[in-house]
């Protein structure tokens, strides 16, 4: 039996990387001093798994930004666009970034979710007759790197098969996976250079095992695996399948000519006993156990259960454990969690201590009667058997409200036509309204208050005082742009699901939690232990003190119930629906008490909602019905005249765009500048009935767009969706922005306005 690690955080227990790459941009750092902040956080993660004893330690896990990105540029599958910066080293961060600088300006790769997790990646751009070739050593160069630690590490490569699925053909009438046969060359000279190396085992992610494939994929599997196999007979292939179980590929996974299959039992627990009849006699099973995407204590004893069920059908040697997918997904270190809370504290376990725990199941399963690995399975039952009894889990008042839900939480007094035109009648709102999602950007002095208040080095008085001042400039800077329905900022947040789980009872968080969401771009997800309820109110004092400054309208910001859950590592011991629903009527009580402020417009952002779809399109109803309930009990609270918002970004709507009419909010902002406004064909062809605001500017870039760019952009808009019902938005908060880029960005956008508007007038 052996063990082996799918792959590891890369931003580095403190965020080494997230910094570094940040003072490259900014011009702070070499190029030089970037690659060594990387080649550091390599060496020490290698370091980690070897001190603990994983058997198969991974490389090429690690990336600048986006695995998917990297492989775009290994195989050579680099956009046109790019070609006049195709020889400098910054083009790797164009792709990601855009470039806007030396008389360049090029808009970066669209970006979406990896699957159902909140970490977002570069999706590759392919045409017809695309042609492939090995343009980077990066896997080359981290795998001599590990060998010269001592380490035959094993390669992590993004499979051929599943790398064309995550891609988007951008010229009509082909299909990408006809592109097969052009990749493989590529991947078979990374293989020969591998295999010239001394690489022993090579992991393919092929994450599509667990979809739902057409004939031409599992061919397009058939083919590539069986001449990957042909050409290389004597390296070992591990094929990874994760996020869920193989189901109707289960026949077409075992028989592909690999040496290991890695499958899902967090995710799909059941597939096991199918899998043990299945698997042929030469193929060895790597049990995904561990869960790499949560940050439970594993319990050590279900996961004897599953290594035991499969040493009798196969064997002791025919087995390896591993996380259930790439522990990317979860926190570095526990161990630098000084202040939690030392009862929940001993629930939990990040990345470094999840690879202990692979070791120790290993060492059980095996007979170990070492005095350490006893009394590791002691501390694990007692753990578990913790965190069951807890008193601190339920609450009872919290569950009755649940089951008293009834059809009326989640309804509107009245139709969406009924609710505009009272709306419009108190609101009295211009044609292409212009407004923006909500956060500012959050400069680095306004960081430092937050530091400083929490250290104790300003009193609440006196950081109650910087706020309202940063609340007030930005407030007076929108009306004098021009904006029509203004935002207070929210630079009292620190983060748009933590500011809100701070507030809510069931949450506790961390200190150095941090997980990547895109690029430099980290989270800190709280933690759901317990059951949610909101005991005070969490914005209003906040949104009454803006609104307190203008005669124009400002929004309440909110978050909503399927985004909190979706971006917390959410307890498992619950249905997530039932910890969504207990979510959403906190957030019920917020939106009432904001309206009773005064409160006219009232965001509740859900960019989540598309990102929790299960992975099946079978499953998709079940998690539909009760995602838009959520939203519906959170929203359905307030009167006719009270406009409801949402906000979403980087989905593909067309096939839920039912779902996202059933949400019935009054006007949905939606991420559209990368993808040029194609996201906005699926609301055309669906007549969607309510507005909307496609986003005119992409905020994840650097880049400012002109006003004539954002012109183009909304009359592409206004092709296919009527002006009544288009509001003017970016794509998404500007809290990681700079003020100079937004203040450019967002005139120049007012601009977009008076000209459409112009325009409209002019042909009336």
């Amino acid at each position: 039996m052996q063990t082996h690690n799918l792959g590891y955080p890369r931003i580095g227990a403190q965020r080494e990387l997230k910094k570094a790459c940040e003072q490259y941009w900014s011009g702070k750092i070499s190029y030089e001093q970037l690659e060594q902040t990387g080649k550091n956080i390599r060496l020490e993660n290698w370091k980690i798994q070897k001190q603990a004893g994983i058997d198969i330690i991974p490389c090429n896990d690690f990336s600048f930004y986006d695995q998917v990105l990297d492989m775009t540029l290994t195989t050579g599958a680099i956009p046109e666009r790019y070609a006049d910066i195709a020889m400098r080293p910054d083009l790797y961060f164009a792709m990601a970034r855009g470039c806007q600088e030396h008389g360049i300006d090029i808009t970066a790769m669209e970006m979406t979710k990896w699957f159902d997790t909140n970490y977002h990646y570069l999706v590759p751009e392919f045409l017809k007759n695309q042609q492939f070739t090995l343009n980077s050593n990066k896997i080359f160069n981290e795998f001599a790197e590990a060998k010269a630690l001592g380490i035959n590490a094993k390669p992590v490569i993004i499979g051929p098969v599943s790398y064309l699925l995550l891609g988007k053909e951008k010229e009509a009438n082909f299909d990408k996976i006809d592109l097969v046969e052009n990749l493989l060359p590529v991947y078979l000279q990374i293989l020969s250079k591998l295999g010239t190396q001394g690489a022993e085992y090579i992991q393919f992610d092929e994450p599509f095992l667990t979809m739902a494939l057409n004939h031409k994929e599992k061919t397009a599997y058939e083919f590539v695996y069986r001449q990957i196999r042909k050409k290389f007979p004597d390296l070992k292939f591990i094929i990874a399948t994760y996020f869920g179980g193989l189901q109707d590929n289960l026949a077409l996974a075992v028989n592909l000519p690999a040496d290991v299959l890695h499958i899902d039992l967090v995710r799909d627990a059941g597939q096991l006993e199918n899998v043990l009849k299945a698997i042929p006699a030469h193929l060895r099973l790597s049990l995904g156990i561990v869960d790499g995407r949560n940050i439970w204590k594993n319990d050590f004893q279900k996961s004897l259960n599953f290594i035991q069920q499969a040493a009798e059908a196969l064997g002791h040697e025919r087995l390896l454990l591993a996380p259930s997918c790439s522990l990317l997904h979860t926190p570095c270190d526990l161990n630098l969690e000084k202040s939690l809370d030392a009862e929940i504290r001993n629930w939990l376990a990040f990345a470094r201590q999840k690879i202990d725990e692979l070791v120790t199941l290993k060492a059980i399963a095996t007979g170990s009667t070492e005095e350490k690995i006893v009394s590791r399975l002691q501390e694990n039952t007692r753990a578990v058997e913790s965190r069951k009894t807890s008193v601190r889990i339920h609450n009872p008042a919290v569950q009755r409200r649940v089951q008293s839900i009834d059809q009326h939480y989640s309804r509107r007094k009245s139709a969406f036509a009924i609710r505009k035109a009272e709306q419009q009648r108190i609101l009295k709102l211009p044609l292409f309204p212009a407004t923006t999602i909500g956060s500012f950007p959050q400069t680095a002095e306004v960081r430092s208050w937050r530091a400083k208040f929490k250290k104790g080095l300003i009193t609440a008085a006196e950081y109650d005082s910087l706020l309202k001042e940063e609340t007030k400039r930005v407030i007076e800077w929108q009306e004098q742009i021009g904006l029509d329905v203004l935002v207070h900022g929210e630079f009292e947040r620190n983060d748009m699901v933590e500011y809100f789980g701070e507030r809510l009872e069931g949450f506790t968080f961390t200190t150095n939690g941090w997980v990547q969401s895109y690029g430099s771009r980290c989270v800190k997800p709280p933690v759901i232990f317990g059951d949610v309820h909101r005991s005070r109110a969490m914005t209003v004092y906040w949104s009454e003190y803006a609104q307190s400054l203008t005669t124009k309208l400002v929004k309440g910001m909110l978050t909503g119930p399927v985004t909190i859950l979706q971006w917390s590592f959410v307890r498992d011991d619950q249905p997530r629906a039932q910890t969504c629903r207990q979510i959403a009527l906190a957030i019920r009580d917020e939106v009432a008490d904001l309206e009773n402020a005064g409160i006219k417009v009232i965001q509740i952002d859900e960019p989540a909602i598309r990102e929790g779809l299960p992975l099946r399109k079978t499953d998709w109803d079940a998690y539909l019905h009760w995602a838009v309930e959520c939203f519906r009990i959170a929203a359905s609270v307030v009167k006719d005249s009270t406009q409801i918002h949402t906000h979403m970004c980087y989905s593909e709507f067309n096939d839920i765009i039912k779902h996202i009419a059933a949400m019935d909010a009054d006007v949905i902002t939606i991420e559209c500048s990368r993808s040029q406004m194609e996201l906005l064909d699926a609301f055309a062809a669906f007549h969607y009935p309510n507005d909307i605001g496609p986003g005119v500017y992409d905020i994840h870039s650097p880049r400012v767009p002109s006003k004539d760019e954002m012109v183009a952009l909304l009359e592409k808009a206004q092709a296919v969706i009527p002006a009544e019902q288009l509001w003017v938005n970016p794509d998404c908060g500007l809290k990681t922005r700079h003020w100079p880029e937004t203040e450019r960005a967002l005139k120049a956008m007012i601009e977009a306005v008076t000209a459409m508007r112009a325009g409209v007038a002019a042909t009336s």
